[in-house]
């Protein structure tokens, strides 16, 4: 006789999710593995924050997020009509899977990169493969060259930290025409090159940005999309089948604040490329391989010592930072970089564990 009861269970989902950087309850770990801005926001967002007009609370959003759009695009230096705007970056390319990514064709993307890009082709059923980056872990620009279903690539790369310049992007692009390039640039501000103005050139590409790292506003969930008007007239109507109200009305006041204020913008920035350079010297200097890094965290080769194990040991001294049990990179640890003090007792703790 059939268990009707169980039956339902036929129709779950099966996927395996994307796994964040771990959590803890304490407030006084040094938190240096996941990618987040040792900074506060900018003090423009703290004013705004402050004389937040509650009552405005009681309405929706603007579903439109024009004036945020608007700010964007003078930043950019692009149309108003090239912006789209979302709930986190992660959100924006989700939304832009299911916007481009419809050929029975497999997209492709680097096999050492975000572990959410094949979180998403599980969870909308879209077929990819993955290309080998090389042994320094460079993605090699003519594994994209084959017919596929559309390409997403991160530049910079995660968790590597390598960035590319212009030729790469536009190697990519002039070999992909005919399907959707997606530029995933979520440390961007943190490198030395930007490819949206590669939109104006190449109208399949799309370019995904985010406010959580270089602006210290991860909390709000704000990221963004820069396209031709075509392309983001698309991610509209996929955002506006699935949620038309994607920011929050508090949300929306602070990423606006937050562009006003470029001063701060590039005074933080540097302040992380400078640690960044002093923390990957001190690391070299105890022996480990660092590689070059164009994001706000470095990704450090353990060579004859156990990535896992200093890991954990750092968990000890409260001091939590990012171990991948993953092939071809399970004996590496990549590093947020923090204040000059979170970064300077780290390497303390790493130059402990190998004494």
């Amino acid at each position: 006789m059939i268990n009707l009861e169980k039956l339902w269970k036929k129709n779950l989902r099966d996927i395996e999710p994307y796994v964040p950087g771990e959590q803890s309850e304490n407030p006084d770990i040094i938190k240096l593995n996941a990618n987040e801005n040792p900074y506060p926001p900018s003090p423009k967002v703290v004013e705004t924050l402050k004389h937040f007009d509650s009552n405005m609370l009681r309405r929706y959003p603007s579903s439109s997020a024009s004036e945020l759009k608007k700010v964007l695009a003078e930043f950019h230096g692009i149309d108003k009509n090239c912006v789209f705007v979302g709930n986190g970056s992660d959100e924006v390319i989700a939304l832009s899977f299911m916007a481009f990514f419809n050929s029975k064709k497999p997209i492709l993307f680097p096999d050492i990169t975000y572990s959410f890009y094949p979180v998403w082709c599980s969870l909308y059923k879209i077929p990819y493969i993955t290309k080998k980056v090389t042994e320094d872990f460079t993605i090699n620009p003519s594994d994209y060259y084959e017919e596929n279903g559309g390409v997403i690539i991160p530049n910079p790369n995660a968790p590597t930290g390598k960035g590319e310049k212009r030729e790469f992007i536009e190697d990519i692009l002039e070999h992909n025409k005919d399907c959707i390039v997606i530029i995933d640039e979520a440390y961007v501000d943190f490198s030395e090159y930007s490819c949206v103005e590669l939109i104006k050139k190449y109208d399949n590409l799309v370019v995904v940005q985010t406010f959580s790292k270089s602006r210290s506003l991860a909390g709000i969930r704000v990221g963004a999309a820069f396209g031709n008007p075509e392309l983001i007239s698309v991610l509209e109507a996929v955002k506006n089948s699935y949620n038309s109200y994607t920011i929050d009305s508090i949300a929306l006041e602070l990423a606006i604040a937050s562009i006003k204020d470029k001063d701060y913008f590039e005074l933080t920035n540097q302040k992380i490329k400078l640690t960044r350079e002093r923390t990957t010297k001190a690391l070299r200097e105890l022996g480990f391989k660092v590689y070059d890094s164009d994001t706000n965290f470095i990704f450090v080769d353990c060579g004859k010592y156990n990535a896992k194990e200093i890991m954990e040991y750092l968990k000890t001294k409260n001091i939590y930072i990012r171990y991948f049990n993953i092939p071809r990179i399970d004996n590496h640890l990549r590093i947020t970089i923090g204040t000059d003090f979170e970064t300077a007792k780290t390497v303390e703790e790493i130059e402990n564990f190998i004494k």
